[in-house]
């Protein structure tokens, strides 16, 4: 299958290197930035510079491939979907990006191809993990889902380091949240609802953030009392957020804020991502509660260390396209998600990422 994957930075890198030594997959990278570029070509995977935003070039680049995976920056998204189309490509990409999603949606109705956006940890495994818990049960009543890629050793007042994109981080912070709430669906304010919770002997904190719900509001509609989505921080986070994007002005103000972040706080590979997923509801006439909680760290091998956003955000949309490749996934139009069976998941090469990390509860 030949793949033209948009994007060399740290998860696109990732993802190329996990899908070329697969040896099922001719790999093809496609970065703006030459320097991106010549160590994966090292590594003998096919490589080339183009304007990611250009969508002449793009369109062109894409010629002769099967599928396109997306590993850019969420406002290119819609972009790179496109070019997919108008070539005769299937699409996986990795954004929360709401309004991207619901145009890629659009796009796909009617496509020859498919169309699978949002593969990653949140929206991405998250979403596949509720939706499995929520059908095993004869009616459901509330669905919790709460992630986070933490650093391990968090030394600022934020308790936060750079683990991925400062451009998605931002985004997520800034637009409403999709929610279920008393049955009806509702647009709630990012970096409320703040709730503390203890896991594992640590204390976090949770609270709204746009996008990791993925479609489930739209699957789960008129089926559930409850359903949202969480981001999961080190307690004190959210208030000093809410400062600086809300008392601050820095919402309307965004570039700045994305440059002071990147300027201010260094990035990290010593990281660990939270799962934590919890659905209620009806079974045998019984009121009962199921649980799923991981957690996944970096893998700190010295010659090839790799974060655990990089790991999970990779394995989620490798597992994808090659769940794909084997036929266990729709061949066309708009794919949620949500038609991903979590046993598949985790039993495929890439997704078995997941039932290497430390399982703080097990599925009943």
């Amino acid at each position: 299958m030949k793949i033209a994957l948009l994007g060399a930075g740290h998860i696109g890198q990732t993802i190329a290197r996990l899908l070329h030594t697969s040896g099922d997959y001719a790999v093809t990278v496609l970065d703006q930035n030459p320097a991106a570029l010549p160590m994966l070509a090292a590594e003998g995977l096919a490589t080339a510079a183009m304007d990611s935003g250009n969508p002449a070039a793009l369109r062109a680049a894409l010629k002769g491939h099967d599928a396109v995976v997306n590993a850019l920056p969420y406002h290119l998204a819609i972009t790179a979907a496109q070019c997919a189309l108008d070539s005769g490509c299937h699409y996986f990409d990795l954004t929360e990006d709401v309004h991207a999603t619901r145009a890629i949606q659009q796009m796909a109705k009617g496509a020859a191809t498919a169309f699978m956006p949002q593969c990653g940890l949140a929206p991405g495994f998250i979403g596949i993990v509720a939706h499995h818990l929520a059908l095993q049960f004869d009616k459901v009543r509330d669905v919790q889902m709460r992630v986070g890629a933490l650093p391990a050793f968090p030394t600022n007042a934020l308790k936060y380091n750079l683990t991925w994109s400062v451009d998605g981080l931002i985004n997520e912070y800034c637009h409403p949240c999709e929610a279920i709430h008393g049955g009806q669906l509702i647009s709630a304010l990012p970096l409320e609802g703040l709730e503390h919770f203890s896991l594992d002997g640590t204390e976090y904190e949770a609270f709204n953030t746009s996008g990791g719900l993925g479609t489930l509001c739209e699957t789960w509609a008129g089926k559930v009392r409850t359903l949202d989505y969480k981001t999961v921080r080190y307690p004190g986070h959210r208030d000093l957020m809410q400062f600086l994007l809300g008392d601050l002005g820095m919402a309307a103000d965004q570039d700045n804020l994305k440059a002071i972040m990147r300027k201010s706080m260094p990035a990290t590979m010593q990281d660990v991502v939270l799962v934590f997923v919890t659905v209620s509801g009806m079974k045998n006439g019984v009121l009962l509660q199921e649980v799923f909680a991981r957690k996944i760290f970096a893998d700190r091998e010295v010659t090839a260390p790799l974060s655990a956003i990089q790991i999970t955000t990779a394995a989620g949309i490798c597992a994808a396209v090659d769940l794909f490749r084997e036929g266990r996934l729709p061949a066309r139009g708009f794919v949620r998600q949500e038609q991903v069976a979590l046993p598949n998941f985790l039993a495929n090469r890439f997704g078995k990422a997941y039932q290497q990390s430390r399982q703080v509860e097990s599925i009943a």
